[in-house]
């Protein structure tokens, strides 16, 4: 978690619509009064592979009212390569969300593959993170504990 850049203020997002699994679209502002863990993702990502694992296992352990994961895939193409990617990587309480419109990768003004952004309750983001990381370690627990029973701010 060292190289988890804190926004101080937070800042807010662009709005950005994208598509659930099954074919619904979806916002950001769905998940309001939940802190979010936003990771975009790809198929042809190797780091986003080996990271995927953590992000459900971080989404069994404390999704619920409180805290959610929203892992987005930017593949072109639809879900069915990004749905195999869940599968193949044991991915089953991650949902499957994609943007079809492949303009999240830099509403979020991400660098690299894969970016996460951490929303507090008002959906605006708190810190990132780019480049893979240990999402069900101790020290990533902690940082979205922190977050969860941070008070709402004015």
């Amino acid at each position: 978690m060292a190289a988890f850049v804190v926004r101080n203020p937070p800042q807010d997002l662009p709005a950005v619509n994208f598509v659930n699994g099954d074919g619904k679209e979806q916002s950001l502002g769905d998940w309001k009064g939940k802190v979010v863990l936003l990771n975009i993702w790809a198929t042809w990502c190797v780091p986003c592979r080996a990271e995927m694992p953590a992000l459900d296992k971080l989404e069994a352990d404390l999704g619920g009212k409180d805290f959610a994961v929203v892992a987005i895939n930017i593949d072109r193409g639809g879900g069915d390569k990004p749905k195999k990617f869940l599968a193949e990587t044991g991915a089953t309480h991650v949902q499957l969300y994609t943007d079809p419109s492949g303009k999240m990768f830099s509403v979020v003004k991400a660098v690299g593959m894969p970016t996460t952004l951490l929303l507090d309750r008002e959906g605006r983001e708190i810190g990132r993170l780019v480049g893979p990381a240990k999402w069900d370690s101790p020290e990533a627990l902690a940082l979205i504990k922190a977050a969860i029973a941070a008070p709402p701010s004015a």
